[in-house]
C-alpha cells in the first residue's frame, strides 16, 4: 500500500527531538513508525500516522516544517531471508530503494517495512503479483 510519510527537519540541538514529540502528543497524535537520520546542524524525522494532513497543519501551527512523501508500505515474513526476498524482487525489475525503515506490527510471524522507492506505483504492483501484501 501506498501511504503518507511525514518528513520533520529537526534542529540538531538537546531537547528538539522531545519537544516537536510533546506537541504531537500533546494533539493526539500516534506515532505508528519512526526513523531518524541526522547530521551534524540537523535532522530529518520521518514518520507515519493515522491522519498525515491533520499532523501536517499541527506542525505548521507550531512552526515546525515538515512535509509528505509518499512510501510503500510491505507486510514481510519475519523470519531469515524475509525482507531479502522482497529486495531481490524490486532488484529484479530495476526498482532501487532510496530508504527504508521497519515497525512493530500486531501480527505475529509477520513485519512491517516502509520503502521509499523511485516508482511506487510500479513497485506496489510488482509485490503485489509476487504474493505480498503492501
Amino acid at each position: 500500500m501506498i501511504i503518507k510519510q511525514i518528513s520533520i527537519f529537526i534542529e540538531n540541538r538537546q531537547g528538539r527531538l522531545a519537544e516537536v514529540t510533546d506537541i504531537l502528543g500533546k494533539n493526539d497524535v500516534n506515532i505508528r513508525a519512526l526513523s531518524i537520520a541526522d547530521t551534524t546542524d540537523f535532522g530529518i524525522l520521518r514518520i507515519i500516522v493515522d491522519d498525515p494532513d491533520r499532523v501536517i497543519n499541527i506542525l505548521k501551527e507550531n512552526n515546525i516544517t515538515a512535509s509528505t512523501t509518499s512510501v510503500l508500505s510491505v507486510i514481510v515474513d519475519d523470519r531469515p531471508g524475509g525482507l531479502a526476498a522482497v529486495l531481490r524482487i524490486l532488484a529484479d525489475h530495476g526498482i532501487t530503494v532510496e530508504y527504508m525503515y521497519a515497525y512493530i506490527s500486531r501480527t505475529e510471524d509477520k513485519a512491517f517495512v516502509v520503502m521509499r522507492t523511485e516508482k511506487e506505483e510500479e513497485a506496489e504492483a510488482i509485490l503485489s503479483g509476487s504474493g505480498y501484501s503492501v
